[in-house]
């Protein structure tokens, strides 16, 4: 299937792209091979093949949240190589 270069100029402005003549004709024929493989699996007797969404067999594979030590608050702060007050960070001000 051959695309007219206005097809080709079409498509390229979808993508946002630029091309030059050198790329339009290289993109041309490029494309045009694309869809005649296209055309090619079209031909493909597909009639008796289940729909599938993903074909690993895994699904949902997270680790599990478990809460191995409770750091305290105390402990944490004391790393801290700002001041402390009252539980809190000290930082400078932001606005003066």
């Amino acid at each position: 299937m051959m695309l007219t270069r206005e097809q080709v100029l079409h498509i390229a402005q979808l993508a946002r792209l630029k091309l030059s003549e050198d790329e339009l004709v290289k993109y041309s024929s490029q494309l045009a091979g694309i869809l005649e493989y296209i055309d090619v699996l079209n031909e493909v007797d597909t009639s008796n093949v289940e729909p599938t969404a993903q074909v690993t067999g895994l699904s949902n594979i997270t680790d599990e949240d478990i809460i191995e030590k409770k750091t305290s608050r105390e402990s944490l702060l004391s790393c801290s190589p700002l001041p402390v007050e009252q539980n809190q960070i000290m930082v400078k001000p932001v606005f003066e």
